[in-house]
Formats: structure tokens, C-alpha cells, sequence
């Protein structure tokens, strides 16, 4: 799994943001600036459409005072649905998405989950980074159902930590 001081590895993804999809690698997409980057099951799922995204949405103002030039959210759903969760949860302009419809970041980031037990594959385990430049200064994964450590608040209390 990525660790703090790794650089974030270059795969390819889609990018879904408020210009629409584009073909582009993980690295440039989290490469410059401070960055928080979620990943989640999948989207439109419960945990995930009802507690995880929400939190950023609600928090973006906040993080980007805390300092957070980008913040993306990753799953494993292709970019259709990635763009159809954003739009439908009124994200855009305030998250950008990676859809990595084959799992190659998940696995690069050594956060790939087997979810097969339930007919979806393999999938992201619920986490959360902070990136400094295409460094990893944090990472937070959940180990137990819900969102505690990879939520919005969480990320908010590491950076008043990091900045105290």
C-alpha cells in the first residue's frame, strides 16, 4: 500500500471535472499542489453516495481554506457513471473524479479490494490521501464499515495538525 513520502504513481485514467472527461494519468491529475483524494467503493452506492461525498461537498469551502487545491474522488465505475454521480450530487466544479473502470490506480496504490462476494469486482478500499506535489503526506484507510477516518472532517482535523 502507498505510504507516506511514496509519489503518487502514473496510470491511466479519465478525469471527469467540470470541463468533462478526458483521458489523462493519475499523476498529472494529482501531481501539483495540496490535494486530497477519496476513494470509494463505488459510486451511487449507500455509504458512499450518502455519507462519503457528501462530506466533501459540504466541506470543499473549508478545505480550500485549510489550503486543499484539488480534491478527487476515485472508484472503480467507468466515467459515465462517474459523471452521472457527480452531476447528480451537484459536485462539479468543487470535485473532480478519476474513473478507473479497470482498478490499474487502484492497485498501483495498493488499495484494491476484492468485492466479488457481492457480484462488483474489485473495487477501492474506502480511503482517503493528502498529496503535496505528488507526494503522499497522509494516508487514511477505514477499517471498519462506514466513514470515520477517510471522511471530510478527518482530512480537515490532519491538516490543522499539520499546520499548527
Amino acid at each position: 500500500m502507498i505510504e507516506r513520502g511514496n509519489p503518487v504513481p502514473s496510470v491511466r485514467v479519465k478525469l471527469v471535472d467540470a470541463n468533462g472527461i478526458a483521458d489523462t494519468t493519475s499523476d498529472t491529475v494529482l501531481g501539483t499542489g495540496l490535494v486530497v483524494l477519496f476513494s470509494v467503493p463505488g459510486a451511487f452506492t449507500p455509504t458512499c453516495h450518502v455519507n462519503h461525498l457528501p462530506g466533501f461537498i459540504a466541506n470543499h469551502a473549508k478545505l480550500r481554506a485549510a489550503g486543499i487545491t484539488r480534491i478527487v474522488c476515485a472508484a472503480t465505475n467507468d466515467h459515465h457513471v462517474m459523471k452521472a454521480w457527480a452531476e447528480a450530487t451537484g459536485a462539479l466544479g468543487k470535485i473532480d473524479f478519476i474513473a478507473d473502470g479497470n482498478a490499474e490506480l487502484a492497485k498501483a496504490l495498493g488499495l484494491a479490494k476484492d468485492f466479488s462476494g457481492s457480484g462488483m469486482g474489485t473495487r477501492y478500499a474506502r480511503a482517503a490521501m493528502i498529496i503535496r506535489d505528488g507526494i503522499v503526506d497522509n494516508v487514511f484507510v477505514e477499517d471498519a464499515p462506514g466513514v470515520s477516518a477517510s471522511g471530510a472532517p478527518a482530512i480537515l482535523m490532519a491538516l490543522e495538525t499539520a499546520n499548527s
